[in-house]
């Protein structure tokens, strides 16, 4: 099942701090994905909160999520010296279907860091590394994000697939 899950740091609160919360929030969602067979197609990891697009696996997206947020606010809670929630309720996710939504859905996502002034532009967007678009633009890698079954609904072979797909971004970004 295809989800666009949402979360969001508690009262609009920060849920990353520097870049060792953001490296650790990055890492946990690789290595729980990796070990529950989830599929993450998009993700991008801002300030208050994070957006991602995920392939539930067999273990099911309620385990995935709690595992993955109670790992994370607890190792932030102990290295921030704070105690309790640090995610606004529940994360939200929206079931979707694929073929109607997965392209929107993923600029939708990757576009966030831009939308949300992180980065300025689409070329500061391409090595962004707290987001899954310079993966698929080939400027880093993570085996656990499904980068080719996302280029494969741009095109054919790997070339002409980034470039769809970064000329599907860029429209994005002009619409604002």
């Amino acid at each position: 099942t295809l989800h666009h899950v949402m979360l969001r740091g508690i009262e609009k609160r920060r849920i990353v701090d520097d870049q060792e919360d953001r490296r650790d929030f990055v890492k946990r969602l690789g290595d729980l994905a990796g070990e529950t067979a989830t599929k993450v197609y998009a993700w991008s990891l801002l300030n208050n909160h994070a957006h991602l697009l995920l392939g539930s696996g067999p273990l099911g997206l309620p385990k995935f999520m709690r595992r993955l947020l109670t790992g994370y606010a607890v190792t932030y809670n102990l290295g921030h010296h704070r105690h309790g929630h640090l995610f606004q309720n529940r994360y939200q996710s929206i079931v979707c279907d694929e073929e109607v939504y997965f392209r929107e859905l993923v600029r939708y996502i990757h576009l966030n860091p831009l939308r949300s002034h992180l980065v300025a532009s689409l070329s500061e967007l391409d090595r962004y590394p707290w987001c899954g678009h310079a993966v698929l633009m080939g400027r880093m890698k993570n085996c656990w994000q499904d980068r080719d079954y996302v280029l494969s609904w741009f095109g054919g072979r790997e070339r002409e697939a980034r470039r769809g797909y970064r000329k599907y971004m860029a429209e994005g970004a002009a619409q604002g």
